[in-house]
């Protein structure tokens, strides 16, 4: 079948195909639609066409999209939108390559974690320890922010620490993280103290529970869900409510975030990256890496506003 003679029946041959053999969705037409279009209008500026450009065209073409200041996702959607068009024109028999099969694409964006400054976090802790609708529950609240901050552990390896991997005021505590790979963390004073007086309330509750026939929770933070702790979901909206009482914005805190900032805080003392890799339980440095960019984020905005030789009055935003 001979190869239709203007760009534009290239691109609506091809969405016809999507449409009627994939069910592409409208939403995904219109945007292979406009970026197969763009293509069509970079080629035809340099003389060329679909018919006849070749790798180093496709090649070129993205280059010319990252110097537009697009997106690595909006540039892999571009490159899957060239290398399907082409894949069909092949299998129409209008070219016998696919000179986009073998680009490599931009890759997905790594995505910066979110994090807290140090008082954004002394503000949820001093919050933890006024949250809750009884003394009991505002003890348990202020030793689980203070857990999480101190260890960086993942919510779920908090909500289900048991209360034995606390007795006796240790120093480091054994947890049980992903794959039940175990790793010990250090606990700071103040989780510490807010440990011990989160079990002096918890013996006390267990003792009655004993008085009444009941058997005591193996649980530091006992729950009704089905492994008997609490949730993960509770926690999480728990450490909103926790969040607006100090001042802090709720859509800006999650217990992931202070993990995030745990990490960040660690590093901008001077803490070696292997040890936070270690303490995070993080099965390689790359992973951990991406703190780093948060912290150098931090230094350069802080370099670019007080540097004496900065522009007077202009600042990093």
């Amino acid at each position: 079948m001979a190869a239709p003679a203007h760009q534009d029946s290239w691109i609506s041959s091809f969405l016809a195909a999507q449409a009627a053999d994939l069910g592409a969705a409208r939403n995904t037409q219109l945007a292979y639609g406009r970026d197969l279009q763009d293509f069509s209008e970079w080629l035809s500026k340099r003389g060329t066409s679909f018919m006849l450009a070749g790798r180093d065209q496709v090649e070129s073409y993205l280059v010319f999209c990252d110097a537009q200041g697009l997106s690595k996702a909006t540039r892999a959607r571009r490159l899957s939108a060239i290398r399907q068009l082409y894949r069909f024109a092949h299998e129409e028999g209008w070219r016998d390559d696919n000179p986009a099969l073998r680009i490599k694409g931009p890759g997905a964006s790594q995505r910066l974690p979110g994090t807290l400054s140090l008082p954004e976090v002394e503000r949820l802790l001093e919050a933890a320890r006024i949250t809750g609708r009884s003394p009991s529950e505002r003890l348990r609240n202020c030793a689980l922010v203070e857990l999480l901050y101190a260890t960086g552990m993942r919510v779920s390896e908090l909500v289900g620490l048991p209360i034995a991997a606390v007795r006796g005021d240790p120093k480091m505590v054994l947890v049980k993280g992903k794959g039940d790979k175990e790793r010990m963390v250090p606990l700071s004073t103040p989780a510490r103290a807010a440990v011990r007086a989160w079990l002096t309330e918890r013996d006390a509750q267990d003792e009655a529970a004993r008085k009444l026939g009941k058997p005591a929770s193996k649980q530091l933070c006992p729950g009704p869900g089905v492994d008997g702790h609490l949730t993960r979901q509770h926690f999480y909206l728990l450490i909103k409510d926790i969040a607006a009482q100090g001042g802090v914005d709720p859509n800006t805190v999650t217990p992931h975030t202070l993990r995030h900032a745990f990490a960040t805080h660690l590093l901008a003392g001077g803490a070696d990256l292997r040890v936070i890799q270690t303490l995070l339980g993080h099965a390689d440095v790359a992973t951990t890496e991406i703190y780093t960019h948060v912290l150098d984020e931090d230094l350069r905005r802080l370099v670019l506003t007080h540097h004496p030789l900065a522009t007077p009055g202009k600042s990093e935003a």
